[in-house]
């Protein structure tokens, strides 16, 4: 998976801006046990380079996914680290290997639930999981250093901004369903100063709020 992962990094590192990941990236994911966050139907799949169905209409994201988000915004050891869109949990896994805390969040009760008890059963440690919108991001325990969006919005929500610390990163997926979505790198400078750098197109299922459900 991994030597999957390096070769289209390789192919799309004129989008990245980059040739390779850091190391310390691939060494989460090599240590992450990805079968084990994907359903028992579809583990024979579960190290192919493609996303996989996980119920509630969701996936998990393909492998090179995973990595190009993690490591476009550089997770050191002392950050806290906030993620919209649990999922299964894996993101949120190869994240915590990374920095000091993730806080999570699902807005599908029934998703963050078994993320929650998959990641205490695996001893995941630093990973808090909240099952509520996270449209509105995690306000009593922000700033963020960095934030990672799992799922596609039609915008840039501005309280994920808002909670973002200064000279953070948060990645963001950005468009419709029936339209290109693009990865989005949003950095935030020392003088709360906001730029946005449009990496390469994506498709992601898109993110829920508390109307929709």
């Amino acid at each position: 998976m991994v030597q999957t992962i390096q070769r289209e990094v390789d192919q799309t590192s004129d989008y990245l801006e980059k040739k390779q990941l850091d190391e310390r990236v691939i060494e989460a994911l090599k240590t992450v046990p990805r079968h084990l966050f994907v359903p028992e139907s579809q583990r024979d799949s579960a190290y192919q380079n493609r996303p996989l169905p996980i119920g509630y209409g969701q996936t998990i994201s393909q492998p090179y996914i995973v990595a190009i988000m993690t490591d476009l915004i550089a997770p050191q050891a002392q950050h806290k680290a906030l993620e919209i869109g649990t999922g299964s949990g894996y993101q949120a896994a190869v994240m915590s290997r990374l920095v000091e805390q993730v806080f999570s969040m699902e807005i599908v009760e029934p998703l963050g639930k078994l993320a929650r008890e998959r990641l205490q059963k695996l001893d995941y440690r630093n990973i808090e999981v909240a099952i509520e919108d996270g449209y509105h991001g995690w306000a009593s325990e922000a700033p963020f250093d960095i934030i990672i969006v799992t799922a596609a919005a039609s915008h840039i929500p501005p309280p994920l901004i808002e909670q973002l610390k200064p000279g953070g990163k948060m990645i963001i997926p950005v468009g419709s369903r029936f339209m290109t979505q693009q990865l989005l790198l949003v950095n935030k400078d020392r003088q709360n100063e906001v730029t946005v750098r449009q990496v390469l197109p994506v498709r992601f299922v898109p993110l829920i709020n508390k109307s929709e459900l």
